[in-house]
């Protein structure tokens, strides 16, 4: 395949007749989410940056290293045409078995408090599990494409995707990630239900995965602590407790207004994870109720956004990229939703970081990829320029096509 055809110069939503074509609402609310996640990694890791390293701005120096590489990211996507995602769907789906096949192999997985999570290269480690979420989006889109009567007609057509999705849930589980399981999960089951599957299979679909989730937290001790400590963490405070009970003094702390940027007392080594899974605690200590629900608000915007982008796509009968944002779409909800609750204390603690706020290198730059692609996709959809086989050139951008967006 010659890179030509991958990255077409033109047309790209950078790089028309108009200068810069891009869905500002959504770009602007991602990077003021990036903004303040640079801004609050800044503060968070401050004091572990400080022993760690003697350099109090160690963590953000590494933080901002991978928000330009994400930036970077977010660039490239936007550069590729959505017709070629879908032409490569299957090379990804290889791609991400291969991945989390590798990184429980020993010597090339590097195990970090108890997981073997990650891929080391050099300084820096890759998590696959991200990407992979990503890759199954893509493919599921694809396939939802190509067997869109077989999925809302037939049981087959239904259960064929979990040939795929099993295994790949049995890789990350054998990490183990749960989180990531169950976003990956969720996330293809709304696909699923979007494509146009029946209310009694998806119902059914429901029934077992609560079913497969219950026998998975009761299979392996440690969930079912974490499972019963949550529910009263102050039991065992010193204990398998401690971690919740931290992040809910820092929300106590903050009250309405916060304690002021920077003058958090829980990120001073009584909070573990202060700057990654737990990153929003330590925002709530120091913005208070206004800037966790001002956070929260903005995390909504941005993923109702992506969810319109979808729809906007869908009306352009641009299939395939309207299942790609649904799909995005949900990832990020489903790692919002599961890290704010399990830092407020409605869920158990998991591993999972904030989309777009947390410290972790992979996980902001894969956020920054998927917004290319929706980005992408929105202005494909606008434009209705989606179609791979036809040839533009300058004059095509010569005028603003009417919307209403």
């Amino acid at each position: 395949m010659n890179l030509r055809n991958i990255i077409k110069p033109y047309p790209s939503p950078i790089i028309t007749g108009r200068g810069i074509d891009l869905d500002f609402p959504m770009l602007a609310g991602c990077l003021a989410l990036l903004g303040l996640g640079l801004v609050m990694i800044t503060s968070a890791s401050s004091e572990v940056a400080a022993v760690q390293s003697g350099n109090t701005l160690y963590m953000m120096i590494r933080h901002l290293v991978y928000l330009v590489i994400g930036l970077g990211a977010c660039i490239v996507t936007m550069m590729i045409p959505i017709a070629t995602w879908q032409r490569l769907g299957w090379l990804m789906l290889i791609g991400a078995f291969g991945l989390l096949i590798m990184v429980i192999l020993p010597g090339i997985g590097r195990e970090v408090n108890g997981s073997m999570r990650w891929i080391g290269f050099g300084a820096f480690n890759v998590q696959p599990s991200e990407i992979a979420k990503v890759f199954v989006v893509i493919y599921l889109a694809g396939y939802l494409v190509r067997r869109q009567k077989e999925v809302r007609e037939s049981w087959m057509g239904f259960f064929k995707p979990f040939i795929v999705l099993l295994p790949m849930a049995g890789l990350l589980l054998m990490e183990p990630d749960f989180g990531a399981t169950v976003v990956m999960m969720g996330a293809a089951a709304a696909m699923l239900f979007l494509g146009g599957v029946g209310l009694f299979r998806f119902t059914l679909m429901v029934l077992l995965a609560v079913a497969a989730v219950t026998i998975l937290v009761q299979a392996q001790p440690y969930r079912m602590a974490r499972l019963i400590t949550f529910t009263d963490p102050w039991s065992d405070q010193f204990g398998s407790g401690y971690q919740l009970t931290q992040a809910l003094i820092a929300f106590g702390r903050g009250e309405w207004l916060g304690v002021g940027l920077g003058n958090s007392v829980q990120k001073q080594f009584y909070l573990p994870e202060a700057h990654t899974d737990f990153v929003f605690s330590v925002l709530a200590e120091e913005l208070g109720v206004v800037g966790s629900l001002c956070t929260v608000a903005l995390f909504v915007f941005v993923c109702v956004r992506g969810m319109y982008i979808g729809l906007w796509a869908e009306k352009a009968k641009q299939y395939f990229a309207a299942y790609v944002a649904y799909g995005l779409s949900f990832l990020w909800i489903g790692q919002f939703l599961i890290n704010i609750g399990v830092n407020v204390g409605l869920l158990p603690t998991k591993g999972l970081t904030l989309p777009f706020l947390s410290y972790g290198g992979s996980s902001l730059v894969i956020c920054c990829a998927c917004l290319g692609l929706l980005l992408r996709i929105e202005w494909e959809s606008r434009t209705h320029l989606g179609s791979e086989e036809m040839e533009f050139s300058e004059s095509d951008f010569a005028e603003e096509p009417s919307h209403g967006r």
